[in-house]
């Protein structure tokens, strides 16, 4: 790992780290006016339903800050964030963390000086608006720091003339098309219609309907489509709607690259990210598209430079008024 990747490594995960030796500390400050069992649930109003043993708060405290500290860690120097998505990301690290941290500490407080056998007062409910506030404090501070680690290069060729071309004859038309494999769509319909049914049947269909709705219309982009035309670039399911198109009036150029999906764009589906967005199914190569927005939109697809290529071409032709 380089000196760059490590200063950037190190303040992703900063936040979380110090969350947790602060929870830590304070858990071995008042470690002694704690009953045995904790109140760690509380209901909407603010009274304790479920309980905790020191030891599983421990258990439950740790995994919950290093989990989510090595993620930012991970897409900080797999995603390689640049300009306003570093900051972004830092600043939202730090704010997780604050979120998390305060929230610990809070359901920690609460349980000081509590009788043994009996139960916390409650939890008061301006510990969220607190939570939030030093959520926002800590996310603006993340964003100052950013500042002071290098950050990537901007891996976006945003010079047209750069980009590969496919050699078109004056008059000649010309498309591409390509399938795109999402497994993890088919299981994504079978585990919502699974808790559909068994929510509509168990409990309400008011809510088990969404559910399956929602499957059917993932299962409509299990086996998408992308095309390349004089239209600019479509991706399409199963039915004509719902498909995501970028028309070549919001293009600046096309390229061909490999995307990493949960490092770039946190997952997969139809991501929106800062300054990029895209379907994405998998990770590997992609059509990835510099918008006159000056953000960037990707689609995973195989065959990609020459998807790229001829999308260079049309919107040469658008230019040049053909």
């Amino acid at each position: 790992m380089t000196s760059k990747n490590l200063g950037r490594v190190t303040l992703a995960a900063l936040p979380f780290v110090l969350a947790l030796l602060i929870d830590l500390t304070l858990y071995a400050t008042v470690e002694d006016r704690l009953p045995d069992r904790l109140a760690v649930h509380f209901d909407a109003g603010g009274s304790a339903d479920r309980y905790m043993s020191l030891s599983a708060y421990l258990l439950y405290t740790v995994p919950s800050l290093l989990v989510p500290g090595a993620l930012w860690a991970l897409i900080t120097v797999r995603g390689k964030p640049h300009g306003r998505a570093h900051r972004w990301l830092t600043g939202g690290g730090f704010a997780v963390a604050a979120f998390l941290g305060y929230l610990l500490i809070a359901v920690l407080f609460v349980n000081v000086d509590v009788p043994e056998g009996g139960s916390a007062d409650g939890f008061p409910l301006w510990h969220i608006a607190a939570a939030l506030a030093a959520a926002a404090l800590a996310g603006a501070l993340g964003m100052l720091l950013s500042r002071l680690v290098p950050v990537p290069e901007d891996p976006r060729d945003l010079d047209p003339a750069t980009r590969e071309r496919i050699v078109l004859a004056e008059g000649e038309v010309a498309a591409w098309g390509r399938g795109i494999g999402a497994w993890w769509a088919l299981v994504a319909v079978l585990v919502l219609l699974a808790a559909g049914v068994t929510v509509g049947l168990e409990q309400n269909w008011f809510i088990g309907a969404p559910l399956i709705v929602l499957a059917l219309v993932i299962g409509t982009f299990s086996r998408p489509h992308v095309t390349v035309d004089r239209r600019g670039l479509t991706v399409s399911g199963l039915l004509p709607r719902p498909r995501v198109r970028v028309p070549l009036e919001r293009m600046e150029a096309a390229g061909s690259r490999s995307v990493n999906a949960l490092a770039e764009y946190g997952g997969w589906g139809y991501r929106i990210r800062p300054e990029r967005s895209g379907v994405i199914t998998r990770s590997g190569e992609a059509i990835v598209i510099s918008l006159t927005s000056g953000r960037e939109f990707a689609v995973t697809v195989g065959d990609s430079a020459t998807g790229a290529a001829l999308l260079n071409t049309l919107l040469d032709r658008q230019r040049a008024g053909r």
